[in-house]
């Protein structure tokens, strides 16, 4: 009875927020780039001016719209996003949750553009502009990814867009003082992940995470030995900096230096920890999701009961 009646109010709750209808239109400043010449390129620096950095002359935009490098991005852009409609849904979807928790919250202007595979920086998001690289989701095994390491392949594709995006608005929302030790860490991502099932409650939780099923499967059926390996080794109020690198940073594995677990584990793990500490904090808080963003690592992790699945 609890379950249907938890169902009901999230379907109800999901309702409500479409109904708020934000209009998120994504504007192709990667296909008018491609096609300028000499002409045209005067009327694209006035609507587009923060894309044109001053350093650089005409000529140097022209040349490098005509580069036969950038020609064949220009191409795998277009095929891949020749429609793009299903990724506008899903960032609308995205804006109208931020929106119905963050009143303040103003759509943006949405633009796309190439970046030579710069996948680090993927997506640029300010107060009123979304610039978004659209040669970084080309595919996970596209060609242009080959000299890429695989885990961070992984993610170089379309359906990544709108969590990338949740991402970036997830650390603009979340205010914690200086990650000094290993649980401000655990929180901080927990807190990210979080944010993510509230805003794009239509991805899956692998999704969210970035894991695959597999990979979330073995976190969840793991999840009382990780715990118990963070406590019995005193690593939660460690500030030793190594252990960014072991549990929280994007890596093939994590590693808790024991052959056979790091071979099987997902990396991240500690994100995953901290993921189960913040909705714990949640199920036991009467607390909005404002709120629970700007609270301190120990208020969240003292008020969260948390217990480990076994």
């Amino acid at each position: 009875m609890v379950t249907v009646f938890s169902c009901k109010k999230e379907s109800g709750l999901e309702n409500d927020i479409a109904k708020i209808n934000l209009d998120a239109h994504i504007e192709r400043f990667d296909l008018l780039f491609a096609k300028i010449n000499n002409e045209s390129l005067p009327d694209l620096k006035r609507a587009y001016p923060f894309m044109f950095s001053e350093k650089y002359s005409d000529s140097f935009w022209i040349q490098k719209a005509q580069d036969t490098l950038q020609k064949q991005l220009f191409n795998e852009v277009e095929k891949t996003f020749l429609d793009i409609d299903a990724t506008e849904l899903e960032i609308e979807s995205l804006f109208n949750h931020l929106k119905y928790y963050f009143p303040e919250f103003r759509t943006p202007r949405i633009i796309t553009t190439t970046s030579d595979v710069d996948y680090r920086n993927r997506i640029i998001i300010t107060d009123t502009i979304v610039v978004i690289a659209l040669d970084n989701y080309l595919g996970s095994n596209h060609e242009f990814y080959e000299n890429i390491s695989k885990y961070l392949r992984e993610d170089l594709k379309k359906e990544q867009i709108v969590v990338d995006l949740s991402t970036e608005y997830a650390k603009k929302y979340i205010h914690q003082q200086a990650r000094k030790m290993f649980l401000d860490e655990l929180i901080y991502f927990g807190k990210q992940l979080y944010f993510k099932d509230v805003v794009i409650p239509f991805k899956t939780e692998a999704e969210r995470i970035g894991y695959t099923k597999e990979q979330l499967d073995w976190a969840i059926s793991n999840e009382s030995y990780i715990w118990r390996y963070f406590v019995e080794h005193e690593l939660l109020f460690s500030t030793d900096t190594k252990l960014a690198g072991r549990f929280i940073t994007p890596a093939p594995f994590s590693k808790f230096y024991l052959e056979d677990i790091d071979a099987e584990s997902p990396g991240r793990l500690g994100q995953y920890i901290g993921w189960q500490i913040v909705k714990a904090y949640m199920q036991q808080n009467e607390v909005s999701i404002k709120d629970m963003l700007i609270k301190s690592s120990e208020e969240i992790f003292n008020n969260s009961k948390f217990k480990p699945r076994k």
